[in-house]
């Protein structure tokens, strides 16, 4: 019998730890060690498809792009591309470290990375007011010289931590354009990357589509691609054991089974933090609520015994 199709979002710490530069053999490092976690899944059977973040990834990417353009006079390119880019280069850091790992194991499968577009809708409220921060912080010195090179570019000043951010619109996922190719890889055996850093964002005019300077959260564009694919199972994985109510408070506690209705309630209630743990409940309830039969939110080193029930917070229709 076919085991279950799971769907993997890994979290920055798969890829990047805390205080840590950013340097390649640093990212690969970390890659390592999650290609250990995703193989214990694969070596008990399980099929599995694989998406994850690059937040900041892509920042580096842009600077890198900024400051050839300074330095150098050599064009940068549009977000768009620089997404396309970081897909990539993790793409390429999973499937190598993870074939590898796999090849150890005396497992022998293909892994293979979908550069993947995800269309948004072009009147997606989202564009009319940019809140997503990418790249580093920004003097205003410098905020005000990157203006004069990108004068469409938006900066919002973050008081608290002193500096200028450059944001962009965060919209809602529709769709994979890649769906039906990553669907056959899937279905004949293939170990799929895809839809990282939440898909290159496009919009679709007069028949064409065309990309925009824009991010999509990552775990709404995994619940997107797992719900596509009608997985058995939807899995977030961050760097934290679970999904919890009243989070750093006395009474804190960790959800462990929970119907969507009652997470909903928690949601609007207002106990998950924007930016972090919300839009992970919002993807885990869109699972379920979409025909998904569980979603699970859990902590990277807990992979396998979170699939097999014994970790993490379990989220059912």
């Amino acid at each position: 019998m076919q085991r279950e199709l799971i769907v993997v979002a890994l979290g920055g710490n798969a890829l990047l730890r805390r205080g840590q530069k950013g340097r390649f053999e640093e990212q690969y490092q970390n890659v390592k060690v999650t290609a250990k976690f995703l193989a214990d899944l694969i070596q008990r059977g399980y099929r599995l498809t694989i998406t994850h973040g690059n937040g900041p990834q892509v920042g580096a990417t842009l600077l890198r792009h900024d400051a050839g353009e300074r330095l150098y006079q050599v064009p940068a390119f549009p977000m768009d591309v620089c997404g396309a880019e970081t897909q990539g280069f993790i793409g390429y850091m999973i499937q190598q470290a993870l074939r590898n790992e796999l090849r150890r194991r005396g497992i022998d499968r293909d892994v293979v990375t979908v550069v993947t577009r995800v269309v948004v809708d072009k009147d997606d409220p989202a564009f009319q007011n940019p809140t997503k921060p990418v790249g580093p912080f920004y003097t205003r010195e410098q905020m005000e010289e990157l203006k004069k090179i990108h004068p469409e570019y938006v900066f919002k000043e973050d008081k608290a931590r002193g500096g200028w951010r450059r944001v962009v619109p965060s919209p809602d996922p529709e769709y994979i354009a890649e769906y039906n190719a990553i669907k056959v890889l899937a279905e004949n055996g293939f170990i799929v990357i895809a839809s990282g850093g939440g898909g290159i964002p496009v919009v679709e005019e007069d028949g064409e589509m065309r990309g925009v300077e824009a991010v999509i959260d990552k775990d709404l564009a995994g619940e997107r691609l797992a719900t596509f694919l009608r997985a058995d199972k939807f899995v977030i994985l961050t760097d934290i054991d679970g999904v919890y109510i009243n989070f750093g408070k006395p009474d804190q506690r960790r959800l462990t089974k929970v119907k969507a209705d009652e997470l909903k309630k928690y949601l609007m209630e207002g106990h998950f933090a924007a930016g972090s743990m919300k839009p992970k409940v919002e993807a885990v309830i869109r699972f379920v609520e979409g025909g998904g039969k569980e979603a699970i939110i859990a902590e990277l080193s807990q992979l396998l015994d979170a699939v097999e029930g014994d970790a993490g917070t379990h989220v059912y229709p």
